[in-house]
């Protein structure tokens, strides 16, 4: 980002900070664009930056508008004529509000445009990532209720199986002998 630094010596760089409405036409919108470039560039004004932030809403109604567009410019102007600039501006019809501030030194030029188009694509990233996180979690959750249901058929199912007795060995020697015994078999 360039550093604000006046080329001449009787020049100091000022940022004009332009609201507009929202609703002109791109006619409209593009003449009223060169009436303040032209009203800043008639007392001498050099622009350094320009900054377009677009359409935007408005904390409050201002002019019967809710919306408005920003536009924030660097120009180099002798500070001599920084009152008639504040002037014309504020009889230029269609600008809703304007602003002029005279940066600090070693103020460097920060494209906000630019920085909140930055800002939306990592906002979009972290709600992806948000989605993302509520997915994997829904799906551990359905696996965890899967296991546990398994888990609930499995004992009953052993439940229901009939327990086996254990053997008495005696018993059951005394049955095969009985068996074994008797002359009448069948084969």
């Amino acid at each position: 980002m360039p550093t604000l630094t006046p080329v001449t010596e009787e020049g100091r760089i000022y940022e004009f900070c332009i609201l507009y409405p929202s609703d002109l036409t791109q006619k409209e919108e593009s003449d009223l664009i060169k009436e303040i470039e032209s009203i800043i560039e008639e007392v001498g004004g050099k622009q350094v930056a320009k900054d377009s932030w677009g359409k935007r809403g408005l904390a409050y109604t201002i002019g019967g508008h809710t919306e408005g567009n920003f536009i924030v410019y660097h120009y180099e102007v002798d500070p001599s004529k920084v009152r008639s600039v504040e002037t014309a501006l504020s009889i230029t019809p269609k600008v809703l509000r304007h602003m002029i501030v005279k940066p600090p030194k070693g103020y460097e030029v920060v494209k906000y445009s630019e920085k909140f188009e930055m800002w939306l694509k990592e906002r979009e990233k972290q709600e992806e990532r948000k989605v993302r996180e509520k997915e994997e979690a829904l799906a551990k959750k359905v696996a965890d209720r899967a296991k546990r249901t398994v888990k609930r058929t499995e004992v009953k199912k052993q439940e229901e199986k009939p327990a086996a007795q254990p053997t008495d060995k005696k018993k059951l020697s005394e049955e095969l002998e009985k068996l074994i015994s008797e002359d009448t078999l069948n084969l």
